[in-house]
């Protein structure tokens, strides 16, 4: 099976090196991993994924699913694979009604609380629809400079339920007015996703100071992974520091590589660019943890 020979890669991969080190798994968190079942095709499906992420000594995954919520998915894949923490969440596209409110909330009440993670809406943002000039309906989060009424109740399930609010494709401005309101409210973990590669708009190094000093985090993925993409993400770790980042794959994709090779890819490069061993296991463990309430 496929999860067989994954499972005996990242195992090799993992075996000869020191616990906890950068260039290991071990106690890694991909806080972003795209999984079967899915209306689009994956590389591994859910449970194989838990399965090869185990072998290599993760701790947690959280999966993602830009139409369907996961936290149920959760559930069961820990049930078959413990050992494994697994999360889920929802993200607010068109499929789920858009910035549905009432959506988030139920998903809150699913069996297990693994429901943790709110994404503003992905490939149906107005951002991302707009920039690639599609003609199509979208699920907008602001109007006029201002942030949506069903936005701002989605801000309030999240702080009432301490679940980790994600911009998704929103708009870097998009994102730097929804930031410090959220955290008004009382949303406790705010991250930009992908915060230098997103479809609907990657954000600037004074962008994401910006965010940074708002209290957001920034997630760094695995796509585009090049000399030149990892040179600048170096840089802006070095300029706002390792505390606001999070290291995610955002992998899934048949042709990318599987979770955790990529994980371990953006690792080593980022160390190729200076950055050093402890802020690697800040960014890809401790932090990571926080988000999802996890003993550090």
């Amino acid at each position: 099976m496929r999860y067989i020979v994954a499972a005996v890669l990242a195992a090799s991969l993992v075996a000869p090196l020191a616990s906890g080190s950068a260039q290991t798994l071990e106690g890694a968190i991909d806080m972003h991993a795209h999984a079967a079942p899915d209306g689009t095709p994956r590389k591994v499906d859910a449970l194989e994924l838990a399965r090869v992420a185990k072998a290599a000594g993760m701790r947690a995954i959280v999966i993602k699913n830009h139409y369907e919520p996961t936290a149920s998915l959760a559930y069961i894949v820990r049930k078959a694979v413990p050992g494994i923490e697994v999360f889920g969440g929802i993200s607010l596209d068109l499929t789920v009604g858009g910035v549905n409110p009432a959506a988030v909330e139920w998903m809150t009440k699913v069996e297990g609380g693994y429901g943790k993670l709110v994404w503003l809406p992905t490939f149906d943002s107005e951002s991302q629809v707009k920039l690639t000039g599609d003609k199509r309906p979208f699920a907008p989060v602001t109007r006029d400079g201002k942030i949506l009424p069903e936005v701002l109740a989605v801000m309030d399930i999240a702080a009432k339920h301490d679940l980790v609010l994600e911009m998704g494709h929103s708009a870097p401005q998009e994102s730097l007015l929804i930031i410090p309101e959220a955290k008004r409210r009382g949303v406790k973990y705010v991250v930009v996703t992908h915060a230098m590669a997103s479809p609907g708009g990657s954000m600037t190094l004074d962008q994401m100071r910006e965010a940074a000093k708002l209290g957001a985090m920034l997630e760094l993925v695995h796509s585009p992974i090049t000399e030149e993409q990892l040179r600048k993400e170096a840089e802006a770790i070095r300029a706002i520091g390792a505390a606001s980042f999070v290291i995610s794959s955002d992998l899934g994709q048949p042709p990318n590589p599987l979770h955790t090779d990529g994980l371990l890819q953006i690792y080593k490069g980022l160390m190729a660019q200076g950055i050093s061993a402890a802020d690697i296991d800040l960014m890809s463990r401790k932090n990571p943890a926080r988000l999802l309430g996890l003993q550090p």
